[in-house]
């Protein structure tokens, strides 16, 4: 029970980097403005503790990915995980809201059905793609989960399990004319130049293993194109040290412009992308921008999921064209010379490229849905449905 103090519904919500706290800030400020009267705690970043959630813990305690990389940290996620339950049972909150991190939130989930607690997962992990079982046990822990992408619906659909599809919040945030002229301004590009962006991740594992590849391509590029520029947005200060390290390792032959933040002005200026697996690809998508996508994990890891993915693409332009939309190279097929020759081909072909924008635009009109709101309408439904939400009169 509360206490006679804290009568007010407390909502525990759990995020996992920096795009799970994203998307619980903008929900948690969304559901305050509705129903002031909730409270908001547990692992949080930024965004989530400036929209007025309490926090618990820090999100980057599971800003991990990766099955043996998770492994290696398997002692202090557990720890959280203990944590966490014995905040949950002294605070018997009225919903738990898992964002993102699903191996971690499904875990807990499955622990909340004996206190009566009500589970709800904010972007659905890969079940259509690998380990497929997993969604029988979804089923049993959770009251709901909230899709990003329209096909992920469809699957759960298929299993018995609720699920909405929300739509994305990028989506609604990036505009359906990408304003290029504008961002090449802001950036001090040239409106005549030729621009591939570099975007090899937002965490360190993923630039120590994607970097030198990308800045060889770029340098594959180059000898081919001397005229074209290359710029790098920064996902934070981590990735700025590494990939500037890296490129001062290849000394004056590599002519890379760091920037901090601003993917997208980035990638509406550029030409041509060439970019990690990840968020960053449907930006890219969104900006109408040519990609080559690229993903290389621990070589452990790739073993063994390539025996357990069911699915022919592994980027988020492709799984959504339900085509080879774009060029996508994993593991040791990411090479700079296969990326470097992906890039120069979208560069030499601008009817392709044409082509490319129209189905984007397509696509951004699907995902355009009002994903926060969304979101918002049916967490507050399952609160309703459970009889916790003290209701205004």
């Amino acid at each position: 029970m509360f206490g006679e103090h804290m009568s007010a519904p407390l909502i525990v919500v759990v995020a996992g980097e920096t795009s799970g706290d994203n998307l619980g800030g903008a929900l948690i400020a969304e559901l305050r403005a509705r129903r002031p009267e909730l409270r908001f705690a547990g692992v949080v970043g930024p965004k989530m503790r400036a929209a007025g959630c309490v926090p618990w813990a820090s999100a980057e305690r599971l800003a991990v990915m990766g099955i043996f990389e998770v492994l290696g940290q398997l002692r202090a996620v557990l720890r959280l995980r203990r944590e966490l339950l014995v905040r949950i049972r002294v605070e018997r909150p009225a919903l738990y809201i898992g964002i993102d991190a699903a191996e971690f939130n499904l875990s807990v989930a499955a622990k909340l059905g004996r206190l009566r607690v009500p589970s709800v997962q904010y972007v659905s992990p890969q079940v259509w793609a690998w380990r497929q079982g997993r969604a029988k046990r979804m089923a049993k822990c959770l009251s709901l989960v909230l899709c990003l992408l329209p096909f992920e619906k469809r699957f759960y659909d298929s299993v018995g399990l609720r699920a909405e599809f929300v739509g994305h919040p990028l989506a609604d945030r990036l505009p359906q004319v990408p304003e290029r002229a504008r961002a090449r301004a802001e950036l001090g590009i040239a409106p005549d130049a030729c621009v591939v962006a570099l975007l090899p991740g937002s965490r360190r594992g993923e630039v120590e293993r994607l970097g030198p590849v990308f800045l060889a391509a770029a340098m594959w590029l180059k000898a081919r194109r001397p005229e074209v520029q290359f710029v790098a947005p920064m996902a934070n200060p981590e990735v700025q040290q590494i990939f500037g390290s890296q490129c001062l390792q290849l000394g004056a032959s590599c002519n890379v412009r760091l920037v901090e933040g601003s993917a997208t002005a980035v990638l509406v200026a550029s030409n041509a992308v060439l970019v990690a697996s990840g968020t960053a690809t449907l930006e890219t998508l969104l900006c109408q921008r040519p990609m080559v996508v690229a993903y290389r994990m621990n070589p452990a890891t790739f073993w063994l999921m390539r025996h357990l993915v069911t699915v022919r693409h592994f980027s988020q332009p492709n799984l959504l064209a339900g085509h080879t939309l774009v060029p996508e190279f994993l593991q040791n097929a990411a090479t700079p010379d296969a990326l470097g020759q992906a890039v120069l081909e979208w560069l030499d072909d601008p009817v392709r490229i044409e082509a490319f924008a129209a189905e984007c635009r397509a696509i951004h009109a699907t995902l355009r849905r009002g994903a926060t709101d969304r979101a918002a309408d049916a967490v507050l439904a399952i609160l309703d449905t459970s009889g916790q939400l003290l209701r205004s009169t």
